[in-house]
C-alpha cells in the first residue's frame, strides 16, 4: 500500500524505482521495434508502435525525476504535467497503429472489407485526434493546481469525454473488425496471415480498453477530490490513493501491449505491398492495382461505407432526390463529377493483375 502524503501532487508518496524499470523496458521495446520496422519495411505503417515506447520511456523516465520532486510547487507541478502528458498521450496513438493494422489487413482481402480500406485510417484517425485534443487540454489544465478552479473542473471534465469517446471509438473497431473476421472465415480464407494480426488486434484492443476502463473509473472520482483540498484520505477511492494500481492497469497493461506486437510484429504477416493482395482461393497472392472502388477519394472519404451506394442512395424514378440522400448530402456534392467519377474499371484492374504465389 502507498505512502500518503497529503503534501503530495500524486496524494502519495510516488515510488522511486518502478518508473525506471518501465522506462528501460519501454526503451527496450522502442529499439526491437526500430528494428522490426526496418527488417520488415514497414515503418510507413507501423512508425507509431516505437514512437509510443519511446513516449513511454521518456515519460516514466520523467516521473522517476517527480519521484523525487513531489511536494506541490510550481516547478514540481510542470514535472508531473510533463510526465502525464507523455503518459496519457500514447495509448490513444497505440489505437490509432491498430488503426493501421486492420487497415492493412483490408486491404490484403479488400473484396471481403466492409468499408473502404484507406478510409479506416482517416475515420478512426479522425476520432483519435479529436480524443488527443481532449487529452491534452484535459491534463494540462486538471494537473495543474495553480489554475482557477473552473479550469481545473473543466480539465476533468475534457479527459472524461476523451475516454468514454476512446472507449466508444474502441467498440466500433472492434464490431468492424469482427464483421471482417466472420466475412473471411466464411469465404475461406481466414489463413495465418489474416488470422493471426487480426487476433492479436483483438487481444490489444481489449488491454487498451482495458487500461482505458481504469482512467474513466479513476477520472469520475477524482474531480471530487484535488491534492489541494483532501483533508480526509479514507473517503478516496482506492484508485486514487494505492499507486499500484497505476503501475498495473497503466504501465504494465501498455508494456505488454507493446511487447506483443514486438512478438507478433504485423510485418511478418501483412505484404509491403498495400495493392499486394489475397486471392479468393485463400492461397494465392494477386498483384494489382488496388481496391476496386469506382468512386473518387472525395466520395470514400465522406462516405467510408458506401451508404450512398445502396438502395437509399439511389434516386427516385422522377429524378428528385429521397429524404435519405439530402440528410447525407445536402448540397449533391457527393454526386458532382469530383464525387463520382471513377477511378478503374475491373476491366483494367483484372488486367494488370498477376499472380506471385
Amino acid at each position: 500500500m502507498s505512502s500518503i502524503a497529503l503534501e503530495s501532487i500524486y496524494i502519495y508518496i510516488p515510488n522511486k524505482g518502478a518508473p525506471v524499470a518501465f522506462a528501460v523496458a519501454f526503451l527496450i521495446v522502442a529499439v526491437v521495434h526500430a528494428w522490426q520496422s526496418t527488417r520488415y519495411k514497414a515503418w510507413k505503417w507501423t512508425v507509431l508502435h516505437p514512437l509510443c515506447a519511446l513516449m513511454f520511456a521518456v515519460g516514466f523516465a520523467v516521473r522517476e525525476v517527480g519521484a523525487f520532486n513531489y511536494e506541490v510547487t510550481r516547478p514540481n507541478i510542470n514535472i508531473y504535467i510533463t510526465s502525464t502528458c507523455f503518459i496519457y498521450f500514447a495509448p490513444p496513438l497505440l489505437e490509432l497503429a491498430n488503426y493501421h493494422v486492420l487497415g492493412r489487413t483490408l486491404y490484403y482481402v479488400h473484396y471481403l472489407s466492409p468499408l473502404h480500406p484507406g478510409r479506416v485510417l482517416t475515420t478512426f484517425g479522425f476520432l483519435s485526434t479529436l480524443v488527443e485534443m481532449l487529452n491534452g487540454i484535459g491534463v494540462s489544465y486538471s494537473a495543474n493546481s495553480y489554475l482557477p478552479q473552473g479550469y481545473i473542473t473543466a480539465g476533468h471534465d475534457l479527459m472524461r469525454a476523451s475516454l468514454i469517446l476512446q472507449i466508444v471509438v474502441i467498440a466500433c473497431f472492434a464490431l468492424l473488425a469482427t464483421v471482417f473476421y466472420r466475412r473471411c472465415q466464411h469465404a475461406g480464407v481466414l489463413n495465418r496471415r489474416v488470422k493471426t494480426p487480426l487476433q492479436i488486434l483483438y487481444v490489444s484492443m481489449g488491454l487498451i480498453l482495458v487500461r482505458t476502463i481504469y482512467r474513466t473509473v479513476e477520472y469520475f472520482d477524482l474531480s471530487d477530490a484535488s491534492t489541494a483540498s483532501v483533508t480526509n484520505v479514507d473517503e478516496l477511492n482506492p484508485l486514487l490513493r494505492n499507486e499500484w494500481y497505476f503501475w498495473v492497469f497503466e504501465a504494465a497493461i501498455m508494456l505488454i501491449n507493446s511487447c506483443l506486437w514486438n512478438v507478433f510484429h504485423p510485418g511478418r504477416y501483412l505484404p509491403v505491398d498495400k495493392n499486394l493482395y489475397l486471392d479468393k482461393d485463400g492461397v494465392t497472392e494477386v498483384l494489382g492495382d488496388g481496391v476496386d472502388d469506382k468512386r473518387s477519394w472525395l466520395m470514400t472519404l465522406c462516405d467510408p461505407f458506401g451508404l450512398l451506394n445502396g438502395p437509399r442512395g439511389k434516386r427516385r424514378p422522377d429524378g428528385s432526390r429521397t429524404m435519405w440522400m439530402k440528410l447525407y448530402d445536402p448540397f449533391g456534392w457527393l454526386e458532382s463529377p469530383r464525387g463520382n467519377k471513377s477511378r478503374m474499371s475491373p476491366e483494367s484492374y483484372q488486367n494488370n493483375a498477376h499472380s506471385v504465389v
